[in-house]
């Protein structure tokens, strides 16, 4: 007999593939296996498909199709973004500006471009973890060639004001990319109204396959490449193309499309369920809301118990809930996230962060057992 598996509240680390994507991928696995630079009909049934994927994405954001370039991911696609931004520049312009909470696909990108020469501003955010706008347009230099700040964090769920960051940016002559792997499917992405240069997006948090992305370049914005080989992807991204995930993105795009209003509508839901549960089941005091109160994804809380060492908690219900830590605690030290430390989270109150993340599949009865089960394992653990 199978065993019973935990409650999955975890849909930021990645998301499962829906009956639908799959079923648009299977002939691409089983029989469509021609190479998309083929010209004959193996390969042109696969480029029809790859092109007809990119309207799909492109769909999503209101971006044109030729504006959409397939990567292997959302790391590739900021990697990309940032590095081709810079050498775009021939080094006449070196000065990136960024925020303190952002992925380590962007900031671990800054860090060895600054080992290069380049200059990195690294802006704060609030205690609710946004970037002031001020900040932004104080730290805009004439050197200044790109600001990469991400459209929803990936552990609290706080929403940027990406739109009038992005208007400073322009106005200060510089490129603005977000990172929207954790929005896209979520909230409403609309380049055209965020008015983004570049933006980034992860197959996997949206119901597509792992290992397949894209990058959004505005018509008129030129990147260096950062990879070598073939003339694929318009001259810009070489390497076959990977019809099968691509396909699969395109589906994962379409439905994502399709269902944003009622997605939204059933992951605040869920995630208010969870919220307001929790809260009834412990005392007054005892739990801490991460994160914007209201500008945020509708699937993401993140929440700390007070004098509660997360990951300790989450190892004894493993088996029954599934969810993230935002503090690892060692046997000499606790280290925090650096999203957690930017907002300045107390340290009594970060060891007992855990982001819950639900989606499209949660059911309002796996929420009532994750209340059950979390709250009578916090309970024994609170003010020890």
């Amino acid at each position: 007999m199978e065993l019973q598996k935990p409650i999955y509240l975890d849909y930021n680390a990645t998301t499962p593939l829906t009956a639908n994507v799959i079923e648009a991928m299977r002939p691409f696995l089983e029989k469509h296996y021609g190479n998309p630079s083929s010209d004959h009909p193996y390969g042109r049934l696969t480029k029809k498909a790859v092109e007809k994927a990119r309207s799909q994405v492109a769909g999503l954001i209101n971006a044109s199709p030729e504006e959409i370039i397939f990567t292997s991911g959302g790391t590739e696609s900021n990697n990309w973004a940032i590095r081709g931004s810079i050498q775009s520049c021939g080094g006449h312009r070196n000065h990136i500006i960024t925020s303190a909470v952002e992925h380590p696909a962007v900031t671990e990108v800054c860090q060895f471009l600054a080992l290069q020469g380049c200059e990195v501003t690294t802006l704060p955010v609030d205690p609710q973890g946004k970037v002031s706008p001020n900040d932004l347009e104080a730290a805009i230099r004439p050197e200044t060639t790109l600001i990469s700040v991400m459209h929803a964090n990936n552990e609290v769920g706080t929403l940027q004001p990406i739109k009038e960051l992005a208007a400073l940016t322009h106005a200060g002559g510089a490129l603005f990319h977000t990172d929207a792997a954790q929005s896209v499917g979520k909230y409403p992405v609309n380049v055209k109204d965020l008015g983004v240069d570049l933006l980034s997006i992860a197959g996997h948090k949206l119901y597509a396959p792992k290992g397949v992305g894209a990058l959004y370049i505005r018509n008129g914005i030129e990147l260096e490449k950062i990879m070598f080989g073939a003339g694929q992807e318009d001259n810009r991204r070489p390497g076959t193309e990977n019809v099968l995930e691509i396909v699969g993105l395109g589906k994962a795009s379409h439905q994502a499309h399709q269902d944003l209003e009622e997605t939204m509508r059933h992951l605040k839901s869920m995630r208010d369920q969870l919220h307001t549960g929790i809260e009834a089941a412990l005392e007054a005091g005892s739990i801490r809301l991460n994160g914007h109160p209201q500008d945020r994804l509708p699937n993401t809380l993140n929440l700390s118990f007070n004098n509660v060492e997360a990951d300790t908690l989450l190892k004894k219900i493993d088996d029954r809930v599934a969810a993230s830590a935002g503090a690892a605690c060692h046997a000499d030290r606790v280290q925090v996230s650096s999203v957690l430390t930017a907002m300045g989270v107390p340290l009594e109150w970060a060891k007992g962060a855990i982001r819950f993340s639900v989606g499209r599949m949660t059911t309002r009865e796996e929420i009532d057992q994750a209340i059950a089960i979390l709250t009578s394992n916090v309970q024994p653990m609170l003010f020890i």
